[in-house]
């Protein structure tokens, strides 16, 4: 998979995304999800909201450090090697993690060469917007699991939209984000990047029951 470093001015995907807007709209939302609501269904089947905040926190854990280039277990492990375990000071530790991953990629070396992260190989200014991606759509999903509202910034959902069109080899593709689920061009951006990701953008608690 690849993305095009076109300028901004043209209107097309900043060359250099900054991750700050989608880290700060998953930080947002962690004060208002009770403890209570940690077990509730979430768009991912095999993963709670427990899960998706350990996910969160972990994914953050590995692109921080391929941004860094500091390489080892947090960017050799493959993110499905087990189920995520969330940290008990998660409140203060996945704003933390987060805060450090937009600083590791705000630094240029970190988009220059190869790098590893989920024990892959690629470089480093694709997994840089694959992390974009991940918060923009992990965003989602838990705003969706816990009816909070969520409204990613444009930029950050260009660079998930241009990340998560079918281009080339769509079976590839389909093993990372899985099938594109239909969403007419009329939708907003955000339904239509949720498709996308294989997901249903009318998806509720509801249909996990």
């Amino acid at each position: 998979m690849t993305a095009s470093a076109t300028s901004a001015a043209s209107g097309a995907t900043p060359a250099v995304p900054d991750l700050r807007p989608a880290a700060d709209g998953i930080v947002n939302l962690l004060p208002e999800i009770g403890d209570d609501r940690l077990g509730d269904p979430t768009p991912c089947p095999a993963y709670a909201v427990r899960e998706i905040l350990a996910h969160i926190h972990g994914l953050a854990t590995a692109f921080r450090d391929a941004g860094r280039k500091d390489l080892g277990p947090t960017t050799g492990t493959s993110p499905d090697a087990e189920l995520p375990v969330l940290p008990d000071d998660w409140r203060t530790a996945i704003p933390r993690r987060l805060d450090e991953l937009v600083q590791a990629w705000r630094e240029p070396d970190a988009w220059e060469g190869m790098t590893q992260a989920g024990g892959v190989t690629l470089p480093g200014a694709v997994a840089g917007r694959v992390a974009l991606n991940e918060l923009v759509i992990h965003g989602w999903d838990l705003a969706r699991a816990t009816g909070l509202a969520y409204a990613p910034d444009e930029a950050s959902m260009a660079v998930s939209r241009e990340m998560l069109t079918p281009a080339g080899d769509d079976e590839l593709r389909e093993s990372i984000f899985g099938p594109v689920v239909p969403v007419p061009d009329s939708a907003p951006m955000l339904d239509r990047i949720v498709g996308l990701s294989g997901r249903r953008p009318d998806w509720t608690p509801a249909d996990a029951r």
